[in-house]
């Protein structure tokens, strides 16, 4: 089990991407969190095995349709605490 948290700059809010975080966190097993941050950015803590969170962020990288992603900035750490679950968070 590994751990990454990354923020999502560009045209990232407004444009359904937490909403494609967490469709494509799913189809892979990954667990964590996706949310708005006040500066127009979007986090993601993913938690999951090493090639399912690679395959993950290659799709942040993506993005849905109508957004224009700039940048992923990414941290890989320890797990902290334990996700049960992909969840949006408001």
């Amino acid at each position: 089990m590994q751990e990454f948290r990354a923020i999502v700059s560009g045209r990232v809010q407004m444009v359904m991407y937490r909403d494609f975080a967490q469709r494509h966190a799913r189809r892979f097993g990954v667990v964590g969190t996706v949310r708005n941050l006040p500066d127009g950015t979007v986090e993601v803590v993913a938690q999951g095995e090493k090639t399912a969170l690679e395959k993950f962020l290659r799709d942040l990288h993506a993005g849905p349709l109508l957004a224009k992603v700039r940048e992923v900035q990414v941290a890989w750490c320890d797990p902290g605490h334990r996700f049960d679950s992909f969840d949006i968070v408001q």
